[in-house]
């Protein structure tokens, strides 16, 4: 394709145009013409070049120097199979934005969940070992427990990549978990005797169903949730440090009520601690009861056992709530509540990413340079709110993911279909743009400057905002059509001091009545807006 400077010097036209220009301008070479006037030559007299040109020699000689530059990068891209470097990731989450994200592979990445398997596994082996009533499954010595263990808490990369080499053969990721352990523990004698014990009586969604809970409460618990608790600190010690500073409201756009700053930062605090408290209560189901949910194998081996009793004190040992009533896989109900649970708090962040960029326009804010930045590639000046806008990028790729997954992942064809395997292997990508648009909205708003004299310049040019406490006052006085008189002089009309304070001086009030309306500014109209921004810590205490 023609180069930017290309189509300057050629007026925009397209790549067959410029190569007829240049054939041309070298034929006129040739013939002893002048060396630019091919470039003077109109459109039209190119025009009919290009079907010419398009069937001769001389254009298939200048194709083939023209093709390689065309297509030169198929050669890299042929060299990156199989490079790990961020840099050639596919997905931004692994590699642009890999820092801010990293932690999540400890949860969600295939090494995570092969890894939340083996756990799983060993957990059923010690279980049924501990069960007087199966005597098969003896008690395991301490050496041996501490065995198991070490299985699950040395777990390497290098241990990953075996499973997944019998998974090869197998073409079963679960059943590969089975024979790796079985292999792990065939020169401990003691646990060698019990190996076909590994996986007893489960089907593959018994280990999964529960790996993914635990995945999951383990991602909210100790990277959500803490990302989300330092956003509602940060905004509620910025509602405290503005809680005095009044500013013009705008509803529709237009200028409204006042209002200060730290009483509108402690609304999206209170909100977002509130979906949090919601997203901490959500309980994670797990299910252990075979192939379609009703103990069918492990009543054959052992009639004689409560098997509801036993597969709810398995699955509470785990820190899961049992759920008793189950296809194959669990339903994924619960799945689905604490997705739109944080699907709710990353919509009110959304909207608090959508107001202090408004804020920042209005010049509410400014935002604290930061030496070696760059706002714009030709625009020297700029300063962009774009950690609030990288936030509301990636909050709206988090929720699109969220709400396929709350309702897709409840559907499941009769006893079980494996459309959800699939999807679940995607969570970890919708926590992923919600850990990122959490950083970048603290890192905006720990740039943030309260601008106070462009607040103040605003309230100080809106006194038509003191029209609704005077015919407020003027209804409980008794006066006639208060609120028809205020819009008569104030709707569409540029309000300043001197005409609010010449209507109220004509009111007929009580004197005490009528100097409260004559000291009342823009800047001091402001409810109990103040003492809500202070109070906002201790109403967030009272949700828990």
């Amino acid at each position: 394709q023609p180069s930017v400077e290309q189509r300057r010097v050629h007026g925009g036209l397209n790549v067959k145009m410029i190569v007829a220009r240049r054939v041309l301008t070298l034929s006129a070479r040739t013939s002893g013409v002048q060396r630019n006037a091919a470039f003077r030559l109109p459109v039209s007299r190119l025009q009919s070049s290009v079907s010419l040109l398009a069937s001769s020699a001389i254009w298939r000689r200048i194709v083939p120097t023209i093709a390689p530059m065309q297509f030169s990068t198929s050669a890299a891209g042929r060299a990156l199979t199989g490079n790990s470097d961020p840099l050639v990731c596919l997905s931004p989450l692994d590699g642009r934005y890999a820092p801010q994200t990293g932690e999540l592979r400890n949860y969600f990445s295939e090494f995570a969940l092969i890894k939340y398997r083996v756990l799983v596994e060993l957990r059923w082996l010690a279980f049924m070992a501990a069960h007087e009533g199966i005597p098969e499954v003896a008690a395991i010595s301490p050496q041996s427990q501490e065995f198991l263990k070490n299985i699950a808490t040395d777990f390497s990369v290098k241990d990953g990549l075996a499973v997944k080499a019998i998974e090869k053969t197998t073409n079963h990721d679960v059943k590969a978990v089975e024979y790796f352990l079985k292999d792990a523990v065939k020169d401990n004698s003691e646990l060698n005797r019990i190996k076909e014990f590994f996986h007893f009586s489960c089907t593959s969604e018994d280990i999964s169903n529960l790996s993914y809970a635990l995945m999951i409460k383990d991602a909210r618990d100790h990277v959500l949730i803490p990302l989300m608790s330092e956003l509602i600190d940060t905004l509620t010690a910025l509602a405290k440090e503005s809680a005095n500073q009044p500013m013009l409201s705008r509803t529709h756009g237009q200028s409204a009520t006042p209002t200060t700053m730290g009483k509108e930062v402690a609304n999206f605090a209170y909100r977002l601690a509130r979906q949090r408290e919601q997203l901490q209560a959500v309980s994670l189901l797990g299910k252990f009861n075979g192939a379609v949910g009703n103990y069918n194998a492990h009543m054959v081996a052992y009639p004689e056992l409560d098997w509801d009793q036993i597969g709810g004190s398995f699955v509470s040992s785990l820190g899961l709530a049992h759920n008793p009533y189950s296809t194959q896989i669990e339903p994924h109900d619960c799945l689905a509540e604490l997705f739109e649970a944080v699907t709710r708090f990353n919509t009110v962040l959304l909207d608090l990413d959508k107001d202090f960029w408004a804020y920042i326009s209005l010049g509410y804010f400014r935002t604290k340079t930061v030496a070696g930045e760059v706002g714009s590639s030709t625009m020297p000046h700029k300063v962009n709110p774009i950690d609030f806008e990288n936030s509301e990028g990636n909050l709206g790729l988090a929720n699109s993911l969220f709400t396929h997954f709350s309702q897709k992942l409840p559907i499941s064809r009769w006893q079980r279909d494996l459309t959800d395997s699939t999807v679940l292997r995607n969570v970890g990508v919708a926590f992923g743009h919600s850990v990122l648009a959490y950083k970048s909205a603290l890192k905006g708003l720990r740039k943030l400057q309260l601008d106070r004299n462009r607040i103040n310049d605003d309230l100080n040019n809106s006194w038509e905002v003191l029209a609704e406490p005077i015919q407020t006052v003027m209804r409980r006085y008794g006066h006639a059509n208060p609120y028809e008189q205020l819009k008569a002089i104030t709707r569409g009309n540029k309000i300043d001091k001197e005409t609010i304070q010449k209507f109220v001086s004509e009111l007929n009030l009580p004197a005490d009545v009528k100097s409260r309306l004559m000291a009342l500014t823009p800047l001091s109209y402001i409810g109990n807006a103040d003492v809500r921004a202070l109070q906002v810590g201790d109403a967030i205490k009272q949700l828990k």
